[in-house]
């Protein structure tokens, strides 16, 4: 067997397709196309979808790839296995609707047995225990002994996911001899163990499975192939990880020369450099495709690889930034199948570089922090961190909650995760809290007090309840009762009123009964306590009294207005801008919203009408909005959007918009985009570095501002005495008058200067052969001080001029000397400078012209006679 490299087996494999009549395509992006449901590309058929299902014509019937993708869900095991990795290459071959079984099994086994060349009686397969035909073919036409065919189940060798088309698979794998196995009578192929290596899958996509769970063969059927290039690497170079072929190797011994340390003398050495190694090669290729570091969607995935990399790089001893020096490496390995990354290696560097100093800030201090908690717990006996704790890493050193966990999970210590969700909030609320008193009312932790006392909410399906008041916080202290002109926050078992959260602000509205009257304007949430703050307009009200919770029901549907219409606007934003656009924070009011987002530019203003028009398009297509409770996993698997700022539990709210945008949100919404009425942006700025903001507005408060706009497009139209449409043609006409008169205006002021320079030129003294003149004229700015001054010297020809004027605020000078004056010493720099100090202000320039202004205006006459003493010192020296 032939010792092959990754590059080698990458090539031989798509040009033995090629020789099939397959056309090769080079890696999609890892940034799906189109496709909500994924995140990031992680296998070699997610970007061709659109050619399984019919939506888009594929360039060819048959086709050959082998695509970058990019896996998470078993980050914490990269490194500590064998196999486990986040980056990695699927080599696959497909057919759409062409051939099927009959080909594709005979050329996969034509690949391994004649170009790569792997001894046929250590090869095996599995079949779908159904698939009599793939069993035929194995068998027959291939030659496979029946002993070396292995038939298995649904859950092992059929492809399905929900309805729709579906398969039974065949997997060939590699037999690496007894002495891998587990020693177990009934080792073989399926064991968990390290003997049988299942190297690549062919799926034969034959089915549509229907609502009812009934398979109906399709009349095109397809093929899907899979072969994991690192896998089979593997086998090709007998090694036992896939971190020990050659062009992951390479890379890994990269690393170790930058760290000074020897692969495979320490296993936990060997584990951040094999962590560090896959890491930096996902991030290379991220960055490549155009994600940059951020704290949601793909960014936040490439941070979180970033920032492990980083760590584990501490881990090692290297104390400077170093990543982006590996990416050398990995341009070295790769860039020949992948020669984008070679044209965009300063930028991939840059940004790699950029990251790693943002964190070295804060992760030097935070690791030593952490390292203490760790040591005081072992001390103490104790296996979980407080959520306190967890909390301060977060907001001081801007460790993730997910990086606390990953070095306390290495010392076998967890998280309070409820403590640390507790204390975020709490956090929030401060933020948000535009009151001193607030402030200091949330962070001192009275509900602690409470115990186990929880609300539960019930206004997704209703705008009251009736409720039994469970808690009083009046003047920061618990309190059995209040009464009229108190101000409370009241606690209740039940409640419609929901609580400020994603951007959206609590409502407001009253809880009354015969005795009471509470009027509420705000509702926030800590833990499962729902905190309803408002005052007491009648009556008393205590602890364990019944009240009907009534929110405010026109301020509700205008917030829900406002909280649909920012998913529409998030998902305009990445059609138009692109998909690097990630929500950043919002504000969702009952008035207006605010949405922030990533853009490293300023949106133009046909953007921001593309925009506009897009939402309004979708609002105006009367699309429906289901709200559905899922697991988390289901739900970002179906592609709906997460915020990872936000911790999700185990069960999250998915709200879709028909086909056209899928969010995680806990927040309230219309029942169909109708509902919002119009859409209009009124503005977008800056807020930080990539950071962009839009304001807009929904339903009446988006007709208001137009009405008031309306107004005011009336008034100019009875101002300038034309139609509305004319409006924009009269002022064009009128800014040309405006022009000629400006004109006009200049030309008199010439000739008035030109008059006001002969006057001038009737008093001006001569010192040494040459013309000075120092004078004051009203009503000029510094343009003008020039004009005449350059009118002066002109007429005169040998001259020193410094003029002076005022306005209310301040008095203006200007020093002018014509060449000849400047050659026999005068500075006018220096003249102006000292002629501004006189009048309490500063000034300086050339020789030839300066310029300043004075703050005192009753020393104007004193800077003036100032500039002729020092005209005469000049000229002496």
């Amino acid at each position: 067997m032939e010792k092959l490299g990754m590059n080698e087996i990458r090539e031989k494999f798509l040009s033995f397709f090629e020789s099939k009549g397959h056309l090769r395509l080079p890696s999609f992006s890892l940034i799906p196309k189109n496709d909500k449901s994924l995140l990031l590309i992680n296998s070699g058929m997610a970007p061709l979808k659109p050619y399984f299902t019919g939506k888009e014509t594929p360039p060819s019937k048959r086709v050959t790839t082998c695509q970058r993708c990019i896996r998470t869900p078993d980050i914490e095991r990269v490194g500590k296995t064998a196999r486990h990795g986040t980056f990695f290459e699927m080599l696959g071959n497909f057919s759409f609707g062409d051939y099927f079984k009959k080909e594709a099994i005979p050329w996969a086994w034509e690949f391994v047995t004649e170009i790569l060349k792997l001894p046929v009686d250590r090869l095996w397969v599995s079949i779908y225990e159904e698939d009599d035909e793939a069993f035929e073919i194995w068998n027959k036409i291939v030659g496979l002994p029946p002993e070396r065919i292995v038939r298995m189940g649904k859950e092992d060798n059929f492809w399905e996911i929900g309805t729709g088309p579906c398969g039974p698979s065949s997997e060939i794998y590699f037999d690496r001899g007894e002495e891998k196995g587990c020693g177990k009578p009934t080792c073989g192929v399926g064991c968990d163990c390290d003997r049988f290596i299942e190297f690549w899958n062919l799926v034969f996509t034959q089915f549509n499975k229907d609502e009812r769970g009934n398979y109906h063969r399709l009349p095109n059927p397809n093929i899907d192939t899979g072969m994991g290039l690192e896998r089979i690497a593997t086998i090709m170079q007998g090694v036992d990880s896939i971190f020990d072929v050659d062009v992951i190797r390479g890379i890994t011994n990269f690393v170790s020369k930058i760290a000074e340390v020897e692969y495979g003398k320490d296993a936990e050495k060997d584990v951040s450099l094999r962590v560090i190694t896959d890491h930096i090669g996902g991030i290379t290729f991220m960055i490549s495709d155009g994600i940059l570091p951020s704290n949601e969607g793909r960014g936040y995935v490439l941070r979180r690889l970033l920032r492990r990399a980083a760590r584990h790089g501490k881990l090692l001893g290297i104390n400077d930034t170093f990543l982006y020096k590996v990416v050398d490496s990995v341009i070295e390995n790769y860039g020949e199948a992948y020669p984008e990354i070679i044209e965009r290696k300063d930028y991939i560097k840059r940004i790699i570089k950029l990251e790693e100093e943002r964190f070295k800030e804060t992760i030097d201090q935070g690791l030593t922090i952490l390292q203490d908690y760790i040591s005081e717990l072992k001390v103490q006996g104790k296996t979980v961190l407080e959520g306190s704790k967890a909390f301060k890493l977060y907001d001081t050193y801007g460790f993730p909650l997910d990086l606390t966990k990953e070095i306390l999970q290495e010392a076998g210590i967890t998280v309070d995760e409820e403590g640390y969700t507790k204390e975020l909030e709490k956090q929030r609320i401060r933020a948000r809290s535009s009151r001193k008193e607030d402030n200091s009312l949330w962070e001192q932790d009275i509900y602690s007090t409470l115990g186990d006392i929880k609300t539960k909410f019930v206004g997704y399906d209703t705008y009251e309840s009736d409720s039994k008041v469970l808690a009083i916080v009046k003047d920061e202290e618990l309190v059995e009762e209040a009464e009229a002109g108190d101000d409370v926050s009241i606690i209740l078992d039940v409640t419609p009123f929901y609580a400020e959260s994603g951007g959206q602000i609590g409502d407001k509205g009253v809880l009354e009964n015969e005795n009471a009257l509470i009027k509420v304007n705000d509702c926030k949430k800590i833990g499962d306590k729902f905190i309803h703050t408002g005052t007491i307009e009648r009556g008393l009200i205590s602890v364990g009294d019944e009240v009907k919770a009534q929110i405010d029901v026109v301020s509700r549907r205008n917030a829900a207005r406002n909280h649909t219409v920012t998913h529409l606007l998030h998902k305009a934003l990445k059609e138009i801008l692109g998909d690097h656009v990630h929500q950043a924070g919002s504000l969702v009011a009952d008035d207006r919203l605010r949405f922030d987002f990533s853009h490293y530019q300023a949106v133009t203003k046909e953007e921001l009408k593309q925009i506009e028009n897009r939402v309004n398009e979708k609002i105006y297509q009367s699309l429906n909005v289901h709200i559905e409770e899922k697991t988390y996993d289901e739900a970002v698997k179906e592609g709906a959007v997460a915020l990872f700022t936000e911790k999700y539990g185990d069960k999250v709210r998915v709200v879709k918009i028909d086909d056209y945008s899928m969010e995680l949100c806990g927040g309230t919404h219309v029942k169909n985009t109708n509902e919002i009425g119009i859409f209009k942006i009124v503005s977008e700025s800056a807020v930080g570095a990539g950071l962009r903001r839009i304001e807009a507005l929904t339903g009446l408060a988006a007709i208001k501002y137009l009405g008031e706009k309306e107004e005011i497009l009336k008034e100019a139209s009875d101002l300038l005495k034309v139609q509305d449409k004319e409006i924009i043609s009269k002022i064009e006409s009128l800014q040309q008058v405006l022009k000629t008169k400006d004109k006009e205006i200049e030309q008199l002021k010439i000739k008035m200067a030109s008059i006001l320079a002969d006057s001038l030129i009737n008093s001006a003294i001569s010192l040494d052969g040459i013309k000075v003149v120092v004078s004051k004229v009203e009503d000029y700015d510094s343009e003008a001080l020039k004009a005449l001054g350059d009118i002066l010297k002109d007429k005169l020809k040998i001259a020193a001029v410094v003029l002076a004027s005022s306005t209310p605020e301040k008095a203006i000078f200007v020093g002018m000397a014509t060449k000849d004056v400047v050659q026999k010493g005068i500075n006018m720099g220096a003249i102006i400078k000292e002629v501004c100090k006189v009048s309490e202000g500063n000034g300086g320039g050339r020789p030839d012209m300066a310029q300043g202004t004075g703050k005192n205006l009753s020393k104007v006459d004193e800077a003036l006679n100032k500039a002729i003493d020092i005209v005469k010192e000049q000229l002496k020296n």
